[in-house]
């Protein structure tokens, strides 16, 4: 049976003989009823907090749902960028370490060439020298004729222009006397 506050108020009891005393029972179901009536206001608003504190569970878990979903996708987007970055990183060394390899190798090729020239330049240098040495040498060689032959020259002048022994002993004579005179 379900007995609103109002119902409390207005019900009206029998009287019988030597029955309770109406203001007694009257005050007592005024009292009661405004008891009933607080606790059917006290579970209404319960309710309407229930139904608040539901609504806003409902949000906090869609919220929380949002938020497992974000970090998912985070941590999803986190791990992709990680693993493309060690991606980008391991193409970046071995670019670099190709194009240190092709440094090295044309590095190497033109120390090969530099040290081929500076044989080259060696065995240049050797054959200089060996053909300065040997002009050197000629030119002591033609030093040595020519001087050879001013000396066969000169004699041979000196014995053309050299008196015959009977003039050379006149001369002397000549040259004597000219000393004595003088």
């Amino acid at each position: 049976m379900n007995v609103s506050p109002l119902d409390l108020r207005q019900y009206r009891f029998h009287t019988k003989f030597r029955g309770f005393d109406k203001i007694e029972v009257t005050s007592l179901l005024t009292a009661v009823a405004d008891d009933y009536e607080a606790a059917l206001r006290e579970t209404d608003r319960l309710r309407q907090e229930i139904a608040r504190l539901e609504g806003m569970l409902g949000e906090h878990r869609e919220n929380e749902k949002n938020l497992r979903s974000t970090l998912m996708t985070a941590q999803r987007l986190s791990d992709e960028i990680t693993a493309n970055a060690g991606k980008e990183a391991e193409r970046i060394v071995r670019e670099a370490e190709a194009r240190s390899e092709l440094f090295l190798d044309k590095t190497q090729a033109r120390l090969e060439d530099v040290q081929r020239e500076i044989d080259g330049l060696r065995l240049k240098r050797k054959d200089v020298e060996t053909t300065i040495e040997s002009t050197i040498s000629a030119l002591r060689n033609t030093l040595e004729y020519v001087r050879e032959q001013e000396a066969r020259e000169r004699d041979e002048r000196l014995l053309l222009h050299r008196p015959r022994h009977a003039e050379v002993v006149e001369t002397r004579g000549a040259q004597e006397a000219r000393t004595m005179m003088g």
